[in-house]
């Protein structure tokens, strides 16, 4: 069967992506080891919380953390790690709904920080808290924003979220001196790989990952990292349990899918694979120089802070209006071409997500739409 031809036959045309490993894009393309090896995890039953705790153990060690838990993307382990610092002084863990009045609810954040992401906290039936403004958090904020109802502080991980906040190390001495757990949503930052021990020898409590994104996983997994006694209360509100995170399963093929990916990754050539966004860049920069309608510079670090390159195509005089029109032209034409919107006259490429040949596809499908001119 050709590449693509099984989306075809429902009519849905695939898409080149040039915009980000963005969920509604289907996160990134899966390694060939991560088909074959959940291939191999679909011709057997097994039980799943035996799997679970193997799984875990073997990506803890493999990722220098204590303990370690396959979860159903990044945005259920917000979940599970909001249930699992909610309970921390419950006996068993569970966290139980009838509780939630009697527990501490609240986690605090930069202001900065408050990303569509963090609902998932909400959804566990958190409560957030914001210390300080979106001009800026200052220590005291954060002292002052904690009381005995805090049941964690959560940080989103990246360059691109950085300014106006506090660093890590400082966010993490100030909760942990109250007795006060930090979650870290660390879903993109791979690159650097670093990132899968990079926060918890920091000190983070929790450190949650996409499983797709970076490590080309299955899109349907997540990672926690952390401590043991934390982990544990992940894995007590966690699916196949009937627990709060049952409706986030994940399944013997995720779950061995994820650890293929997190082996394959950690045996990639980083630098290799950056170099390669780098000449992507250079291609369409190239490209540009050819032009006298377009001026492209290569930006970074890339949309969610990871330290690679990207390609900034600024539209000479162009309206914001013809500019969306042109993203909607990429998108709806042959091939489909998803691109993510820079400022009011240009468009990122972002080599990342792009196959072989594909960088040639988006700068032929620009140079058309440029020479058509706008539609009438």
């Amino acid at each position: 069967m050709d590449r693509g031809e099984i989306y075809r036959r429902l009519g849905v045309e695939p898409i080149i992506n040039a915009n980000a490993t963005e969920t509604i894009l289907g996160g990134s393309l899966m390694r060939p080891e991560v088909v074959e090896a959940m291939a191999h995890a679909a011709d057997s039953f097994v039980d799943l919380v035996e799997l679970e705790t193997r799984v875990g153990k073997r990506l803890a060690r493999l990722t220098r953390n204590e303990a370690a838990f396959v979860c159903g993307g990044a945005a259920a382990g917000l979940v599970l790690a909001a249930a699992a610092c909610m309970t921390r002084g419950v006996d068993d863990g569970i966290l139980r709904p009838e509780d939630l009045h009697r527990l501490p609810r609240e986690f605090v954040i930069h202001p900065g920080h408050l990303v569509p992401y963090v609902s998932a906290i909400q959804l566990a039936g958190g409560i957030l808290v914001e210390a300080g403004s979106t001009e800026g958090t200052t220590q005291r904020d954060l002292e002052d924003a904690i009381t005995d109802r805090t049941a964690a502080v959560l940080v989103i991980a990246g360059a691109h979220l950085a300014a106006g906040t506090l660093p890590l190390s400082t966010v993490i001495d100030v909760a942990h001196a109250r007795g006060v757990p930090v979650i870290v949503d660390a879903a993109a930052q791979i690159p650097p790989i670093s990132s899968l021990w990079t926060f918890g020898a920091a000190g983070a409590d929790f450190t949650i990952l996409s499983g797709s994104k970076g490590l080309r996983g299955p899109a349907s997994t997540g990672l926690i990292l952390g401590p043991e006694p934390g982990i544990r209360r992940c894995a007590a509100n966690a699916s196949p349990l009937h627990r709060v995170g049952r409706p986030m399963k994940v399944g013997k093929e995720d779950l061995i899918g994820i650890l293929a990916a997190v082996e394959a990754a950690l045996a990639d050539d980083e630098a290799a694979i950056i170099e390669g966004y780098e000449r992507a860049v250079r291609h369409v920069i190239a490209w540009g120089n050819g032009r006298d309608d377009v001026d492209v510079v290569r930006e970074f670090p890339s949309e969610a802070g990871q330290p690679m390159p990207r390609a900034r195509v600024t539209l000479l005089g162009v309206t914001p209006a013809r500019r969306d029109e042109l993203i909607g032209e990429l998108r709806s034409g042959r091939p489909r071409v998803s691109v993510r919107p820079a400022g009011d006259d240009g468009i990122y490429v972002n080599p990342q997500t792009l196959q072989d040949g594909e960088v040639e596809l988006v700068c032929r499908r620009l140079a058309e739409i440029l020479d058509e001119g706008p539609s009438v």
